[in-house]
């Protein structure tokens, strides 16, 4: 398979990369790194991405951001970073991908457990997360229709990245990165569509 994942130098991206890069033809996308650059707050940036690549059999998502801060805290400015980049830019690439899709081609995203285990600081993310997850359930029988598949991975905080966040995530067990791994590969692998992938 062509893959074209868009976050693949990141945590849970670059052990994407590891796994499927002896199996597969992956471009791999960044915002400074990878064999292609690209800014996923701007849609002209992934048109531009999209038209390099070429036409592919999966794009994977694993990039996308929002703040974490106390609730008493946070802006509109808060909430509208978190909708640029890790809402619409994933969906964005999501749509903009139906024009670059081979046949039975599929498209995975990522949220992640703050949108149904929230913690302190965490409103933004569960927010965005939860319309991450809305967008593929709302969207997956007209992606069907045109032949496409699209699931969205939810991981736990990861444990690559359980030192740097434990404080912010107290009692919480961190997924393995291999397990992590195998929700993109079940997604990207078989024929699901329109589910949410827990890896908790």
């Amino acid at each position: 398979m062509k893959i074209l994942l868009v976050g693949g130098t990141g945590t849970i991206g670059s052990r994407i990369t590891d796994r499927l890069s002896d199996d597969h033809d992956l471009v791999i996308a960044g915002h400074s790194s990878g064999d292609i650059q690209t800014d996923i707050t701007d849609p002209e940036s992934i048109k531009t991405l999209f038209e390099e690549v070429g036409a592919v059999d999966a794009v994977v998502v694993t990039t996308g951001s929002a703040p974490m801060k106390p609730i008493d805290q946070l802006t509109n400015d808060d909430f509208l970073e978190g909708v640029q980049s890790k809402m619409m830019g994933q969906i964005n690439v999501a749509l903009t991908a139906l024009d670059y899709l081979n046949d039975n081609g599929s498209v995975t995203l990522t949220s992640g457990i703050l949108s149904h285990d929230p913690i302190p600081q965490g409103t933004v993310l569960s927010a965005i997360n939860n319309a991450v997850n809305g967008f593929v359930i709302g969207a997956y029988g007209e992606f069907l229709e045109k032949g496409f598949r699209i699931n969205v991975v939810s991981p736990a905080l990861v444990e690559d990245s359980a030192e740097a966040l434990a404080d912010y995530f107290p009692g919480h067990t961190p997924a393995t990165m291999s397990d992590v791994v195998d929700g993109y590969v079940k997604s990207l692998q078989t024929k699901i569509t329109g589910q949410i992938i827990d890896i908790d």
